[in-house]
């Protein structure tokens, strides 16, 4: 391994990533490190991709509803004040732009995230309209009672798209529903609600316990958890000042605000599997208490998985046809095998591993199914897509298992879901297709699985592909964790290793160890830098001289990484500085210039990394992933940031030639070994680490595991789905 950067000597030290002294950033990475995947916007003609997915959402979720229920959420920010109703607004904003975090209540080591997306089954898309905002007499209803309770009237908008129709008058019966905007913390709606209600307001008020439950499960869903279990839940009412717990949350399982649900226990802390009835009043019980959106996620995947694994799986090409085609291709022979003969596969692997599901798709196409395989970003769709090209040219053992003509083709999985990219869908409303290779599959949330199960057609197959070892979703959930756990089908661990020195690198971080590798082509360099100051300086230095001049990567090529937003080395911090080297400018759009690099964020929990092309009257119009977007100026603040720096989260799923991972002293509190292996495994060729954590990066890959989330999912398919075992 090298220990020199490439182009300076100066303050480096050899040896693995475990030295140097102080640095800083932000650990607590904020709601906008939640955009770590993307999609990208359809052209003027035609309805952007997020419009898309809020339309077909819409259609859908009526379909649901009758099955089940009903399920709103938060939006939007303002302007500003002083005193207390600034500091209001100044909370909604900094969670909204990304400055603070969402959640600290029930913090993971990993950065909080705002809501994903409904969970809904997704027909094709109609052309509409753009979603119509709050009329505008509600907005003046809710503007009055927020200054009634000496609010920022700029909330306004937010709150009556929050609360709906009627939402003044439901506000001035019930101040407490101010934290339905997202960035209000409940001592600001207690303020609120002791300005308009005077000597009625109380901590014991009925209302304020069943906000506060809300909020709290809110702030469980953004640290990952679809459910908590009641003794933390009441033990967290009472730390706000709750002075009945337990009649707080049954005024809310009362109000059908909430969801209350009983699993038995093999054994404290594991769900209970399917099993001998008459032992089930014997075992330990948990209840836990959960919101009504991520309880029908998780009931809604659990049914459309045991639909796929129960239904026979579509017959394209005999059993002999099958195994030709696996004998001829090599490490991809067992998954190719296990497809044939079941609805639901599991793969697991790193980089390398992906040749394997391209093997699978090439196969699937010659023996005339409908495949796709689908992404969790652009920037991962194109990488596969050219491995998909590269590998199932005339004369492969793929190409040549059939004549017949079938279809592989590649999206990113928000394109599939909204029909912006795939194969559409059929007249019921199913993916127009036979086989569906989901990679990334770690950054799949509980609601996004379950639009995908749903939207499967019967006798259609589906893999979940990806590396269990990187971060988990933005959104709540552990769905690939969970059936890895569960058994519930056919897993197939590739043996491809990850080549290189990096390969080495990686693979080591995965089971907990932090070798030193030998790197003779200076594919990894240690920065040990002192403090702040010197790591954003020989950041900008490796970016923009070092890495070029060295290994030949130019500055467009090379993605740093950091843990988290703010702080004197965080991502603001980096770009700032980047910025002014690499594309200096007034920032006359919004911050922006024409040649910025940028990070947008389509949807909560998506990241595209992009360019600023130019500024007009329509908005920022941006080249993401080689297509145009156009961000109107009012949604530039809170969905386009500067991304010559990203945190791990919005990295995820991409890679890049060179990569420069930042570790600044303040963020060793925060570091984990999957945010170590993640932020690593980005690069393909070189990887410099500005390294102000001293001992505590080793420590965290060796002891620093994620934080457990609190999932049903389990639960749900042991009755349904015998175990493989």
């Amino acid at each position: 391994m090298s220990t020199e950067p490439p182009e300076t000597t100066e303050n480096t030290e050899p040896g693995t990533p475990g030295a140097a002294p102080e640095g800083a950033g932000d650990g607590d990475a904020t709601a906008q490190a939640a955009a770590a995947d993307g999609g990208a916007d359809d052209t003027a003609a035609k309805m952007s991709e997020a419009e898309a997915e809020l339309a077909a959402q819409r259609i859908e979720r009526e379909r649901i509803e009758q099955r089940k229920a009903e399920k709103q959420a938060p939006v939007e920010s303002g302007t500003k004040l002083s005193g207390k109703a600034a500091e209001l607004l100044a909370a909604v904003r900094a969670v909204e732009s990304g400055a603070k975090p969402a959640a600290t209540v029930f913090e993971a080591p990993e950065p909080p995230r705002r809501p994903a997306p409904e969970p809904v089954r997704r027909p094709q898309p109609v052309p509409t309209a753009a979603p119509v905002g709050p009329a505008p007499e509600t907005v003046e209803s809710v503007r009055r009672v927020l200054a009634e309770g000496g609010a920022p009237e700029a909330l306004a908008p937010q709150v009556a798209a929050a609360l709906g129709e009627g939402a003044g008058d439901r506000l001035r019966a019930d101040p407490w529903q101010l934290l339905r905007v997202v960035g209000v913390r409940p001592e600001q709606a207690d303020g609120f609600a002791r300005a308009l209600l005077g000597a009625e307001c109380g901590p014991d008020d009925e209302r304020r316990g069943r906000a506060l439950t809300v909020w709290l499960l809110e702030q469980a869903a953004l640290a990952g958890h679809t459910a908590l279990e009641l003794p933390a839940l009441t033990a967290a009412l009472t730390q706000r000042g709750v002075p009945d717990a337990d009649t707080a949350v049954q005024s809310t399982l009362a109000e059908g605000e909430a969801l209350a649900f009983q699993d038995a226990l093999d054994e404290p802390g594991a769900p209970a599997r399917q099993g001998d009835e008459a032992a089930d009043e014997e075992r330990p019980v948990r209840v836990l208490v959960g919101l009504e959106r991520y309880a029908l996620a998780e009931e809604s995947l659990a049914d459309g998985l045991a639909r796929l694994i129960n239904s026979v799986p579509k017959q394209d090409g005999s059993a002999e046809e099958w195994e030709r085609a696996a004998a001829a291709a090599g490490s991809a022979a067992d998954l190719i095998r296990a497809v044939s003969a079941h609805g639901l596969v599991l793969h697991t692997g790193g980089e390398a591993s992906l040749a394997e599901p391209a093997a699978l798709l090439h196969t699937a196409q010659a023996l005339g199914l409908r495949a796709w395989a689908a992404a969790h970003s652009p920037l991962g769709r194109d990488r596969f897509s050219a491995l998909l090209s590269g590998s199932g040219r005339p004369g492969s053992p793929a190409a040549d298992a059939g004549a017949r003509t079938g279809v592989a083709g590649v999206a990113t999985v928000a394109g599939l879901l909204s029909g912006a990219e795939g194969p559409g869908r059929d007249a019921d409303g199913a993916l127009d297709l036979d086989l569906l290779v989901v990679l990334d599959a770690p950054q799949v949330d509980v609601e996004t699985a379950a639009l995908l199960a749903e939207s499967l057609p019967d006798g259609a197959r589906l893999v979940l592909a990806g590396d269990p070892a990187v971060l988990w979703s933005a959104g709540p959930g552990r769905v690939f964790a969970d059936l890895l756990a569960a058994r519930i089908c056919p897993l197939i661990a590739s043996r491809r290793p990850d080549p290189g020195p990096l390969g080495e690198l990686v693979s080591g971080i995965g089971v907990g160890e932090l070798t030193q590798v030998e790197a003779p082509g200076k594919e990894l360099v240690i920065v040990p830098v002192r403090d702040a100051g010197e790591a954003v300086h020989r950041t900008v230095q490796l970016v923009a001289d070092s890495v070029p001049r060295a290994i030949g990567v130019p500055p467009e090529e090379t993605q740093v990484i950091t843990p988290g937003h703010g702080g004197a080395a965080g991502t603001r911090a980096l770009n700032a500085a980047l910025k002014e080297r690499l594309n200096p400018g007034p920032g006359r759009f919004g911050g922006f210039d024409p040649g910025d690099r940028v990070a947008y964020s389509p949807a909560p929990g998506r990241t595209v990394p992009g360019q600023v092309v130019k500024a007009d009257a329509e908005g920022l119009h941006l080249s993401c992933a080689g297509e145009a977007v156009v961000v109107p100026k009012e949604r530039v603040e809170q969905s386009v940031r500067h991304g010559w720096a990203l945190t791990a989260h919005q990295a995820v799923g991409g890679r890049w030639p060179a990569v420069v991972v930042v570790l600044p002293g303040d963020a060793a509190q925060t570091l984990n070994r999957p945010w170590v292996y993640t932020a690593f495994g980005r690069a393909e060729r070189h990887l410099s680490v500005v390294h102000g954590v001293e001992q505590a990066l080793p420590r965290a890959v060796a002891e620093v595991q994620a934080k457990p989330r609190t999932t049903r999912l389990p639960v749900l398919l042991g009755p349904q789905v015998p175990s493989v075992d």
